[in-house]
């Protein structure tokens, strides 16, 4: 297989004659972790469906490892973790089968799982400590085991892409540190991470890549050459209140972690 790449060229997305994307251009290659940023409505929510193939571009073109969206949703390369609100928390089932989702693309139309993909569902729940609540109910949960749990399901999906929500929002400082270590070994281990994320703050704490957006991408690069105020300045619209809790992290250096891994020691935004 190809070396793990996103490859984004002047990708315009409009919804019932509404530009909600301009032509954006976006290039991320293997052991990334890139925070996407903006406030609601500028695009990013458009930007993960575009490469979900959830939504068709009006022109430009997209690619994951040098092929295009039809194929990589046949690969399985890009998994994803919503956001709380997408999610039907009264729904009637487990957080074994909410992580066995993850395996649906490799099965046939009965959907029966292998020996490979119950192996994968375990293996996921493990690695976030939630193999002994596999049986719940996915309702019966706190905030941090539910994010665990679709996290669980994109590790069970074994993509070299992963798409993440508002990740930490309303999570424990248990699965706020989990989460971070887990993210920056996948990183290691060569995959792309592009996390949508209101919380400013925690971008200079493990994101060695940013991009900034609205309506189009501004700025993306390293975190340390693009998230400075003036970028922040023309991706909020001069709002400061919208970037103050940023403000700090940019003028403060000794806040910004350093490539690949987090310093031992510090704790969560919590």
């Amino acid at each position: 297989m190809d070396a793990v790449g996103i490859d984004i060229e002047n990708l315009p997305v409009a919804y019932n004659g509404k530009v909600a994307l301009h032509h954006a251009s976006l290039h991320l290659t293997a052991g990334t972790i890139c925070g996407l940023v903006g406030m609601n409505g500028a695009g990013k929510s458009t930007l993960f469906k575009a490469m979900m193939g959830f939504v068709r571009p009006a022109s430009g073109r997209i690619l994951i490892n040098k092929l295009p969206i039809r194929s990589v949703q046949k690969q399985n390369l890009v998994a994803y973790v919503p956001q709380s609100e997408e999610v039907d928390w009264n729904f009637p089932v487990s957080v074994h089968d909410v992580v066995m989702m993850g395996r649906y693309g490799y099965m046939n139309l009965l959907r029966i799982p292998r020996s490979s993909d119950k192996s994968a569902v375990r293996q996921g729940l493990e690695r976030v400590e939630m193999w002994q609540m596999r049986d719940r109910q996915i309702g019966e949960l706190s905030g941090g085991q539910k994010k665990r749990t679709f996290f669980a399901r994109a590790l069970a999906q074994q993509g070299k892409i992963l798409l993440l929500d508002e990740p930490f929002a309303g999570v424990d400082v248990k699965t706020d540190r989990m989460m971070i270590d887990l993210l920056i070994t996948l990183r290691q281990a060569g995959q792309i991470i592009l996390i949508s994320t209101h919380d400013l703050a925690s971008i200079t704490r493990f994101c060695d890549q940013v991009v900034l957006i609205n309506r189009s991408i501004l700025a993306h690069g390293p975190t340390s050459e693009v998230f400075t105020e003036e970028n922040l300045s023309r991706t909020f619209g001069g709002s400061v209140s919208d970037f103050s809790s940023a403000k700090e992290c940019v003028l403060n250096k000794t806040q910004t972690f350093p490539h690949p891994s987090l310093p031992s020691g510090e704790g969560t935004r919590f």
